[in-house]
């Protein structure tokens, strides 16, 4: 396989190895060393609802013929990362990102939705909760009850994504995506850590310098709740200095700087534009030659995805998808910062979007957010 076509692998597999999928296709429609096993992971029970499991099928013999696609137009893809416990525990959206592909494929776009944006949560039947307003991060959590103290994750999901199609406009996301933040570790542990630029000096509010968690203020060992144990830790912290360099983190490392937002002059748009870069650094570390070219820990990386992920893609494969974007480069992904506030009532109530932002959101519906940014420049992230 040429070189230029391994380099320009699609964006759409880039983006999912970066999220746990690992499609792995290179340009030309070329599938890249390890197809068979590829398919394992490239087949998804789908209706017209998000979001269906994926489905564990065994790695054929032989590859399929390559599927024709016909998805048509621009594209809009939802990404939420989880951090669950268990299925006795109420999953929260900690990341909400969307990923625009305009209809010519030129280019990528992926932007944030704060955690703590205030919006209004429609009341949802699944789960049998009523309408509320709340941080938009709750909406998983609502729409994932099932009873009996149980949840779902792929059932939330739905209720987070009617809630940000209100947000944004988007009546229907084409595709979407969950992935738990412990997927993550072991995806990046297995493509031997991830280069990065560090764009502002971090402190660790978690961890201290060898990775291990800080120890807790006395008066907060056993205190989880009150808002004097908000900051419940104590003695060294792990820091990351700011360069202009990209810097090899590993995988301890990347997860912790991405979940980072209290410190000296960083607030959450901080982390979401660092967590914007760590997935569009995952899918070029996953697409390099040492990874690619290497049997060993391209299997490696792909069953350390497959655990992780949750995909549908409305009747079509992940690997459907990767054909559709493969004349897309992962330096083609342009990350967007849409700047909010705080809303304060007596106390902090969570985020709202700043005048500009609702504008931004008609063109993503209109097929036109790159006039929209040559026109808005600020709202580009300068670190592209």
């Amino acid at each position: 396989m040429a070189a230029e076509a391994k380099r320009r692998s699609p964006l759409w597999a880039r983006i999912c190895v970066g999220l746990g999928a690992v499609v792995l296709l290179a340009g030309g429609g070329t599938l890249v060393a390890g197809q068979a096993l590829v398919s394992k992971y490239t087949d998804a029970i789908t209706d017209d609802s998000l979001l269906a499991p994926i489905a564990g099928k065994p790695a054929e013999a032989a590859a399929p013929p390559e599927p024709e696609s016909d998805i048509e137009g621009a594209v809009n893809i939802l990404l939420v990362g989880i951090d669950p416990r268990d299925d006795h525990t109420a999953p929260l959206a900690d990341s909400i990102v969307i990923a625009h592909i305009p209809a010519d494929r030129h280019s990528a776009y992926l932007f944030s939705i704060p955690r703590d944006l205030r919006v209004d949560i429609p009341a949802f039947q699944p789960s049998g909760t009523g309408a509320d307003r709340t941080k938009i991060n709750a909406a998983m959590a609502y729409g994932s009850r099932l009873g009996d103290n149980k949840y779902s994750a792929a059932q939330g999901f739905q209720l987070l994504a009617a809630t940000v199609g209100n947000v944004t406009g988007i009546k229907k996301f084409d595709a979407g995506a969950i992935v738990n933040f412990g997927g993550f570790k072991k995806i990046v542990e297995a493509l031997g850590g991830v280069e990065m630029v560090i764009d502002m000096d971090v402190k660790s509010e978690h961890l201290g310098p060898d990775g291990k968690t800080r120890e807790r203020i006395s008066r907060c060992r056993n205190d989880h709740t009150s808002s004097s144990c908000a900051h419940p830790y104590t003695g060294p912290q792990k820091q990351y200095k700011k360069s202009d360099e990209p810097v090899r983190l590993q995988a301890w490392e990347a997860l912790d700087y991405v979940r980072q937002r209290y410190g000296d002059d960083m607030t959450d748009y901080d982390r979401q534009r660092h967590q914007q870069q760590f997935i569009k650094a995952m899918a070029k570390q996953a697409m390099s030659r040492d990874v690619v070219t290497d049997p060993g820990k391209l299997l490696a990386v792909m069953d350390a995805a497959g655990g992780s992920l949750t995909f549908d893609g409305r009747g079509h494969s992940i690997l459907e998808w990767a054909l559709e974007m493969k004349a897309l480069n992962v330096d083609d992904m342009i990350t967007v910062k849409l700047p909010g506030e705080g809303v304060y009532d007596g106390g902090y109530l969570g985020e709202r979007f700043q005048d500009g932002v609702d504008d931004f959101f008609k063109a993503v519906t209109e097929n036109r957010v790159p006039a929209f940014l040559m026109d808005h420049p600020t709202f580009i992230n300068e670190t592209n």
